[in-house]
């Protein structure tokens, strides 16, 4: 999606009054979702720097797709490059920092990669792997 200058502008100074922690959006405010679509997130958390849409997949397991609110002048699309120590905070300021989760990194043939958006896949129960304290 191409997004003329004014929008970008618009959202830089929508952002900059928002928290620096993510709130609750409320649902009068999320975007409209297309009729029949497959998921529709039981929760959506915005920042000054992130949007994060939270969903509920199958045996407790929830899915947090998050993007930057932010657009790249360059290549129209949500900027990218959100690191480790930043999912982490997100998965803590979600309520789920107490719980494991997961990236995945599918089969070529199952990539779906339609924007700059990260997903951590939070699991109900912890792995057998991974580090402990």
């Amino acid at each position: 999606m191409n997004y003329s200058r004014e929008q970008r502008r618009k959202l830089a100074r929508d952002n900059a009054k928002l928290p620096t922690v993510l709130q609750p959006v409320p649902i009068a405010e999320w975007p409209a979702y297309q009729a029949g679509a497959s998921k529709i997130p039981y929760a959506v958390l915005r920042s000054r720097f992130f949007l994060v849409q939270c969903y509920q997949e199958h045996d407790g397991i929830s899915r947090l797709s998050i993007a930057r609110s932010e657009i790249d002048t360059s290549s129209g699309r949500w900027k990218d490059g959100i690191t480790w120590e930043e999912l982490q905070d997100i998965k803590r300021q979600a309520g789920l920092g107490d719980y494991m989760a997961v990236e995945i990194y599918p089969k070529d043939r199952d990539i779906v990669n339609v924007a700059n958006m990260r997903h951590l896949w939070v699991l109900r129960d912890p792995l057998q792997f991974g580090w402990r304290k």
